[in-house]
């Protein structure tokens, strides 16, 4: 289709000789009006030419987990639209069993040229992973920032919730509701944000129920998978502790809990309160509602964009932790703690 000067600076609003420095890649146009013009391009159909498709799409890597865990792609989401208003291409890559490795995804990105990576819960948050891939990762120029978890060992931006702050809210709720008896349901004790998540927990159990630190690691943390699966292990092991409320690290885990309670015959939340981590697209609609720990993933996003763009300009942002507070939904699986149930009475003694 032979391209009309005079179309485009009509629908562009500026003169044909714009449009033509525009068109011929010329430097001395304003960044709005050369975005005017390739605007234009685009609604009346022109296919925009080759150098200008290349200059105007960058592509950025996004290397996610599974996605089975509805907060991986509520993130993806919100850092694809990011990145797409700024001009350039997200490219997701995730991580599946048996699938491709972290180190195969970024190797797989860096060959096709991106002009930096995300990585959101990677190696970065395993305090037993080798941190010098990521060394050699900024060695090769690229740039990247790393999303939940922290890691001393790497010289870039971190992008986390405040994991222990979560803990605090969700205890101090519970313990609202008379609840002395709280459990914890978390992943496997080497991840960072478990990490913290369990010194959270401990402090807050300590500062409003005045319980031993030994006491809580013994009998009131259970380590378990970030699945419903996992979440309903966990919360059996705790129900037969004699725990009257769960707190989980994830909405998966604390639908696992439901399940568990329900199972035991327990309802929830007049017999068993459960707490989530997240708050998950549908578990506003759960039965019942949960109630969690709303994960500020939109902040989280737009901040591992703007840091990650930062990078990218060659002014990068400090090496350090950027830490977002979570905040507490309550909704319908928490409540009062139950009263206990009365003793059988005695049979009356014959006289």
């Amino acid at each position: 289709m032979t391209i009309r000067l005079a179309d485009i600076a009509v629908q562009a609003g500026v003169s044909e000789a714009t449009v033509s420095r525009v068109l011929n890649g010329k430097p001395s146009v304003a960044a709005g009006t050369r975005q005017s013009v390739l605007a234009a391009l685009d609604v009346l159909g022109y296919e925009r030419p080759l150098r200008l498709r290349q200059r105007s799409e960058g592509l950025v890597g996004l290397i996610t987990p599974e996605l089975e865990n509805p907060i991986f792609p509520a993130l993806a989401q919100v850092i694809g639209q990011a990145l797409t208003r700024q001009g350039y291409t997200p490219v997701l890559a995730t991580q599946t069993p048996g699938g491709s490795t972290e180190d195969e995804l970024t190797e797989m990105l860096v060959d096709r040229a991106v002009a930096g990576i995300i990585y959101v819960s990677g190696l970065h948050a395993d305090t037993t992973a080798d941190m010098e891939r990521y060394g050699r990762l900024r060695a090769e120029g690229v740039p990247f920032v790393l999303v939940d978890g922290f890691s001393p060992k790497v010289q870039a931006p971190f992008i986390s919730p405040d994991d222990r702050a979560a803990m605090t809210l969700a205890v101090a709720h519970l313990v609202s509701l008379g609840h002395t008896r709280v459990g914890l349901a978390v992943g496997p004790q080497r991840f960072v944000p478990v990490q913290r998540k369990i010194e959270g927990f401990v402090r807050a159990m300590q500062e409003q129920l005045g319980l031993p630190t030994g006491a809580v690691h013994a009998e009131l943390i259970q380590h378990s998978l970030y699945s419903l699966e996992g979440g309903q292990a966990a919360a059996t092991a705790l129900l037969g502790r004699g725990c009257t409320a769960v707190v989980c690290a994830s909405d998966m885990m604390a639908l696992g809990a439901v399940r568990a309670a329900r199972q035991h015959g327990l309802r929830v939340p007049r017999d068993f309160s459960v707490v989530g981590f997240d708050d998950s697209t549908l578990v506003a609609f759960t039965d019942p509602p949960l109630t969690t720990i709303r994960k500020p993933v939109p902040a989280m996003g737009q901040a591992a964009v703007r840091t990650l763009l930062e990078e990218i300009s060659g002014t990068p942002a400090p090496h350090s932790e950027f830490v977002f507070m979570p905040e507490l939904v309550v909704r319908g699986s928490t409540a009062s703690v139950p009263r206990r149930r009365p003793a059988p009475a005695e049979p009356p003694t014959g006289t």
